[in-house]
């Protein structure tokens, strides 16, 4: 299994899916997306799973402050050049991604690598 968070260390979510991974003995990568954002490759994998508009955040700090309420842009640009526009945490594995908190669906990636 190839776990990879990507979150902010501020973020409460990104938090608990670190704690829910370290307790199962699960080795992850942590990206924070306030230091490094996401790369076009990354963006297209995530979108094989989620549509682009289920990613950005409209209810977070970063969108508020930068007022994209108010105007037209493309989502896509956007999350590329503001990764903290990004809803928090994605956690991938291999071709499979969820977002925000999903302990039930991380539980079956781990029963599943179990089970062989």
């Amino acid at each position: 299994m190839n776990i990879q968070i990507l979150g902010t260390k501020k973020c409460s979510d990104t938090r608990k899916a670190e704690r829910f991974f370290k307790e199962r003995n699960v080795k992850f990568h942590f990206r924070d997306l306030s230091e490094k954002g996401v790369s076009k490759g990354e963006l297209e994998n995530i979108k094989r799973v989620y549509d682009v508009e289920d990613l950005i955040d409209r209810e977070g700090k970063q969108f508020k402050k930068r007022n994209l309420s108010y105007m037209v842009f493309d989502v896509e640009n956007e999350l590329l050049e503001d990764p903290l526009l990004f809803k928090t945490p994605i956690v991938r594995n291999g071709g499979k991604a969820t977002i925000g908190y999903e302990p039930d669906v991380w539980k079956e990636w781990i029963k599943a690598i179990e089970n062989g």
